[in-house]
């Protein structure tokens, strides 16, 4: 069973500390939902764990099975099992949607899939999400309203089985429609427990979908504070004011 340990991770932009010590464990089988106001540094954790290089890492590590992700590059981060749902994925035109995700495939995996187990997978992917066939042949993420590109993050997600999956406001930009769709497709993906998911989100719209383990709250580049389920409650009746009051 894989897990997740970031320990005492700070972080920086530009010589600015943004990230002030975080210490999380994320296992296989569980959802933790990571949630705060605008600049707390929720989505910075993402990235930074993903390998983005817009962020410098000044202490701590992250560690997936016993192996720090700090020390590895991000396609090699990508093999070792982590994904990350964007918050707002890049276009890419003149590559289509099914040569990305086979040559995604093709990467973590180590070798090619075999053509028509992956158009079958791609295709039962597809229907569950309820994403029009001819998606498959569109360009990268090129004029895809919100709710697709969302559901194609999810699709990708689903199809390379990753250990551990950070999902940066999947919710953002979906109605409601979309949010449900996009919420089954990952209750199916954490069905197994094989997998650990971290959920960062400003709402509880999504985790009343989506039932997590854990709920952490961030205020200015930490947790401070933890609980289970009624904690997202608690913060949906009351807000931020309280925990941004005490971090300022």
């Amino acid at each position: 069973m894989s897990t997740l340990e970031i320990r005492d991770l700070q972080v920086a932009v530009e010589d600015k500390e943004i990230l002030r010590g975080v210490n999380l464990t994320v296992k296989a089988g569980q959802t933790h939902a990571i949630m705060g106001p605008n600049g707390s540094g929720k989505s910075t954790l993402a990235y930074a764990i993903a390998g983005h290089p817009k962020y410098t890492i000044t202490g701590g590590q992250v560690l997936l099975d016993g192996v720090d992700l700090l020390e590895l590059s991000v396609d090699e981060r990508a093999r070792a099992g982590l994904f990350l749902a964007m918050q707002y994925p890049v276009e890419v035109p003149g590559v289509s949607v099914s040569n990305f995700l086979r040559s995604a495939v093709t990467a973590v995996r180590g070798e090619a899939p075999k053509l028509r187990e992956f158009a079958k997978d791609l295709k039962a992917g597809m229907d569950a999400l309820s994403i029009d066939p001819a998606f498959a042949q569109r360009n990268l993420n090129e004029g895809f309203s919100g709710g697709e590109k969302k559901r194609h993050e999810i699709l990708q997600m689903e199809l390379l089985k990753p250990k551990i999956a950070v999902l940066d406001e999947t919710d953002s930009g979906l109605d409601v429609d979309a949010l449900r769709v996009v919420s089954e497709g990952i209750n199916r993906f954490r069905a197994s427990g094989e997998t650990g998911v971290l959920l960062i989100t400003h709402y509880t719209r999504i985790l009343r979908y989506v039932k997590p383990d854990f709920v952490h709250v961030f205020a200015a580049g930490r947790i401070v504070e933890e609980g289970g389920p009624e904690l997202a409650e608690k913060l949906e009746a009351e807000g931020y004011e309280q925990y941004t009051k005490a971090s300022a």
